[in-house]
């Protein structure tokens, strides 16, 4: 039987309240899993660090319990006859590669018209990267207290 992240966080929950209430003075000292601390549906640093890597375009959903951002489209002012969209969904509470998935929508301007055109896999792959970068940097920071 394996049990799910809710039950293992209130087993553990409950765990400590048990050791706490044994008596003395010291109080037994925990450092919960940084990715269970979230009032939200998926993993807090992953959802700031997409959010954070996603500011330059203007958002167009965001679904913190469902874990999916989606962002407007968006031309870089360098280059305007091009346009992209991006959508992130985070898949876990557990800060990992694999609970992230990133896709992107590309159109180029073509007589007027928006066309689609397609995306280089390692642009997609360039933003999981740094979401992921931003993500953990954002738990080392809580760890230590920053």
């Amino acid at each position: 039987m394996t049990l799910s992240g809710a039950t293992k966080l209130a087993l553990g929950a409950a765990a400590i309240a048990g050791l706490a209430a044994c008596g003395g003075s010291d109080r037994p000292r925990t450092q919960l899993a940084a990715a269970q601390i979230n009032t939200i549906g998926v993993n807090a640093f992953l959802w700031r660090g997409a959010l954070e890597t996603l500011s330059f375009a203007p958002l167009a959903s965001a679904d913190s319990d469902g874990g999916v951002i989606v962002t407007d489209w968006y031309a870089n002012p360098s280059n305007p006859e091009e346009r992209v969209k991006v959508f992130v969904a985070i898949l876990d509470q557990d800060l990992r590669a694999d609970a992230l998935r990133v896709t992107a929508n590309r159109q180029v301007s073509q007589g007027g018209n928006w066309v689609d055109a397609p995306v280089q896999a390692a642009t997609v792959q360039k933003l999981e990267d740094i979401i992921l970068t931003k993500a953990r940097d954002l738990r080392r920071k809580a760890l230590s207290g920053a």
